[in-house]
């Protein structure tokens, strides 16, 4: 048991979740620790005495998603090894991932043998690529050096702005997203007029389309 790997599996999806955690514990020298349906819920069932070895993590998440629970962790506890774990194969979800502190990046649709095997060199190498992965990072390594490409754009994107343009892709009013943000309706117009600027958009519509082509939200 002592040589045992814990796995906690931070997902929004119940049905999901519960079933990669039986599968896992059916996996040779790995356990799940706990599961937790977001990012607040993860940080509030995690135990400093007890930290998790992996974790895997989905992106797109209510409350706190995956990209800023990656930030907090490699911050807070680089030693733990993080997994994306998602149904977004898009070239700015991966990079951005990575450049949160990922580790590795899982597709949802993924064998088992390839999610032990992303556990088993994540440990011993320290990060685990497939090949989707490594092709996407050598392509956006490309993009990198083109101002106009979505990933480049995506990248020079603050927190903060990133936060507003998953908001502008609900239903909810600027006033609305500005209360959520805890900042002024004059802030938030402008983080649009930044976002316009920065991405050459010029509507509400364009930016959920941006957003959605890019892997920022998932419908």
């Amino acid at each position: 048991m002592n040589n045992e790997k814990k796995i906690v599996v931070v997902d929004d999806h119940a049905m999901f979740r519960k079933g990669l955690c039986m599968l896992i514990n059916m996996f040779a020298n790995y356990t799940i620790l706990f599961d937790a349906e977001n990012g607040k819920d993860f940080i509030h069932k995690l135990k400093e005495n007890d930290l998790p070895d992996i974790v895997l993590m989905d992106i797109s998440m209510p409350e706190m998603d995956g990209y800023d629970t990656t930030v907090w962790l490699k911050n807070k506890h680089p030693e733990i090894k993080v997994i994306a774990l998602s149904t977004m194969d898009a070239d700015t979800a991966i990079i951005k991932m990575i450049k949160c502190g990922a580790k590795g990046y899982v597709l949802k649709d993924a064998e088992p043998d390839e999610l032990k095997l992303a556990f088993n060199e994540v440990l011993s190498k320290g990060f685990f690529y497939n090949e989707l992965v490594s092709r996407k990072i050598l392509n956006s390594i490309n993009l990198l050096v083109d101002e106009d490409s979505s990933v480049n754009k995506l990248l020079k994107l603050s927190e903060r702005e990133l936060t507003f343009l998953q908001l502008a892709c609900s239903e909810k009013s600027y006033a609305q997203i500005a209360k959520e943000m805890f900042v002024s309706e004059r802030t938030i117009d402008g983080y649009r007029d930044a976002l316009f600027k920065k991405l050459n958009l010029n509507t509400r519509v364009g930016l959920v389309l941006y957003a959605i082509k890019n892997g920022i939200v998932v419908l």
